[in-house]
């Protein structure tokens, strides 16, 4: 097989546009490059924090690799998803993904106490990692209802084709899987989670 990527410096983008894998030219700040690189970047967050959980020594050998191997499973997601963005039309990430994000989702909450305070983010980095990828997806998230609705202006048919794919859904559940891995995180490495603490408001005067 010959060499995917043979030139990185092509040129092609000097003009303020980019290329999608079809051969159409958007511009650079069109909404659906917005999500390909709201996508990119958690992936990119994603490798920080699987980075961070490596070096992290107070969390079980074996109790680290089970979580990297879903860190890596989800970085291919996102791979895929951005591939599916840049190819209008098409749909790589397949619904069993979702199912998988849901299953890992209730087993990390388990074993988890009740949630009775409001989590600030902190704790450890790979907990405070967690946490920026968390907020990531929820961008990567809101980026990608834009682009459903601009393009469903347009084109009632991109807009369902969007929407029949699922990655918003997905995201959504990336994003709740995320916030329950702080948790998770914080009890593997024995860590007490930062809570917000409350304080009386104060009147504003007239």
């Amino acid at each position: 097989m010959g060499h995917r990527l043979s030139r990185i410096a092509t040129h092609t983008g000097d003009d303020g546009t980019t290329g999608l894998a079809d051969g159409t030219r958007l511009l650079k700040d069109h909404a659906r490059i917005h999500v390909i690189g709201e996508v990119d970047e958690l992936n990119s967050q994603l490798g920080v924090l699987r980075a961070h959980l490596l070096a992290e020594t107070r969390i079980d050998s074996d109790a680290k690799s089970g979580i990297d191997s879903k860190l890596d499973a989800l970085q291919h997601d996102l791979f895929d998803l951005g591939g599916e963005l840049s190819m209008p039309g098409q749909s790589y990430l397949l619904e069993d993904r979702l199912i998988a994000i849901e299953e890992w989702l209730h087993e990390a909450n388990a074993d988890l106490p009740p949630l009775r305070e409001f989590i600030l983010p902190g704790g450890s980095l790979p907990m405070a990692q967690a946490h920026v990828c968390r907020t990531v997806a929820r961008r990567a998230e809101r980026a990608l209802i834009q682009l459903i609705e601009l393009e469903g202006r347009a084109s009632p048919q991109a807009q369902a084709l969007l929407r029949a794919a699922g990655p918003e859904q997905y995201l959504n559940r990336l994003s709740d899987f995320l916030f329950v891995l702080c948790r998770r995180l914080a009890q593997l490495s024995q860590i007490e989670t930062p809570v917000w603490s409350k304080r009386t408001p104060t009147p504003l005067k007239s």
